[in-house]
């Protein structure tokens, strides 16, 4: 059996951007291997995890309105994308390691 690593933020490295049918993008989490993701919104936020020049589409992970998801990544992947289906959204990245 595996033991999981309860998450360990990144202090300092959070940001907090409102996406809207536009995808855009931040730079964020270089050398960590998770992200969390809260939207504290009320409309779903679609992000992508990639490096360099990244766009999200409405067909990547949903973040539901309200809550909080860990995503893991590659240490050198160091761009966030997000997008809405429409209006405008509120989420909140953070870097950091497990989950």
């Amino acid at each position: 059996m595996s033991v999981q690593a309860a998450f360990n933020p990144t202090y300092g490295s959070g940001t907090t951007v409102a996406p809207t049918g536009t995808s855009a993008s931040s730079t964020i989490g270089v050398g960590s291997k998770s992200l969390v993701l809260t939207n504290l919104g009320s409309i779903t936020v679609y992000v992508r995890v990639g490096t360099g020049s990244t766009t999200a589409t409405t067909a990547d992970y949903p973040v539901l309105a309200a809550t909080q998801v860990t995503v893991s990544k590659a240490q050198d992947q160091n761009t966030v994308a997000y997008i809405t289906a429409s209006g405008t959204g509120s989420i909140h990245i953070m870097a950091g390691e497990g989950y």
